[in-house]
């Protein structure tokens, strides 16, 4: 008689997605046959919180882009918008409600649409914390730019960001990436910081990449990438990944410490085939995303001349 499937196993898909392999593979099947090198770490440096979380200067730091009317498309469901990227370290005032955007990004286009900020800029709800007495809020937040270069993000950006959160007295930092190269960019920051003795937290989508590079806390929700601060349109869901997210900060007991959110994106684990998934792409679909790719490296370039 043969072996009846057990139910009570999950699906093989319920896995959080294996995001350097995937978009090694992706990369390789448009043309780029030089397989892009993660920033890989076997440590992390380790700063204890302080004072107690009410007492301590909190900074958002993010890597979505103010939206600007004339760099094109950057609404909800836009296409992968080069011109839309930032390449230098800026700030704002947490006072002040902002228009962040995330079209600039590789962040899951298929399953979220970017129509609520609040999951990859959860200034609000750390606004509703610090008025409750939960935090502080640091007067600024910082917008780290999404570079691939490791040597730039580590001699330029997130010294910059190190010398803005000390001239505003931060204590501890909550970073929020959205996609896959979003994740290392923080993760180096978070390292930085943390080594200059800032406390800090990663709240994000792509376990693997940011465990690769090794960083001292990390809140780990495997939702599409986009989604790092809650679901869209759920203040429930938003306030409570924020929370844990602070209590890690508060209580990690050393570095590298990973916690997992138990909020699950859907009950059907299926959404995680799609990202970047070469099995699922013609070589028509191919071909055209790779000169879709090649345009917006154009256009991103254009940005980054003219901001040099």
């Amino acid at each position: 008689m043969a072996d009846q499937p057990d139910t009570t196993f999950a699906a093989d898909d319920d896995v959080p997605i294996a995001y350097m392999a995937r978009t090694r593979a992706y990369y390789q099947a448009i043309g780029y046959d030089a397989p892009y090198r993660w920033a890989h770490h076997v440590g992390a440096p380790f700063q204890p919180l302080g004072k107690p979380l009410a007492q301590s200067r909190v900074a958002l730091i993010t890597t979505a882009a103010p939206y600007d009317p004339a760099k094109g498309d950057q609404g909800p469901g836009a296409p992968y918008n080069g011109g839309a990227k930032f390449y230098q370290v800026y700030a704002g005032d947490t006072a002040s409600d902002h228009d962040l955007r995330i079209s600039h990004i590789a962040y899951d286009r298929v399953h979220t649409t970017a129509t609520d900020s609040d999951t990859w800029f959860p200034l609000p709800q750390l606004r509703r914390l610090a008025s409750q007495g939960r935090l502080q809020l640091a007067p600024n937040f910082f917008g780290a730019p999404t570079n691939r270069s490791h040597r730039v993000t580590l001699d330029t950006d997130a010294p910059e960001i190190l010398a803005r959160c000390r001239a505003d007295n931060v204590d501890a930092a909550v970073l929020v990436p959205n996609c896959p190269v979003c994740h290392q960019t923080v993760s180096l920051v978070a390292r930085h910081l943390e080594a200059s003795g800032i406390a800090t937290v990663i709240m994000g989508c792509a376990k693997d990449i940011v465990e690769h590079a090794a960083v001292p806390r990390f809140l780990f929700s495997d939702f599409p990438l986009g989604n790092s601060a809650g679901k869209p349109h759920d203040d429930e869901s938003q306030a409570f990944t924020l929370e844990l997210a602070l209590r890690l900060l508060e209580t990690a007991p050393a570095a590298q410490t990973t916690v997992q959110s138990p909020l699950r994106w859907s009950d059907d684990p299926s959404w995680k085939r799609d990202y970047n998934n070469v099995a699922n792409l013609s070589a028509e679909e191919l071909a055209r995303r790779r000169a879709e790719f090649d345009a917006q490296k154009q256009r991103a370039r254009e940005v980054r001349e003219s901001a040099e």
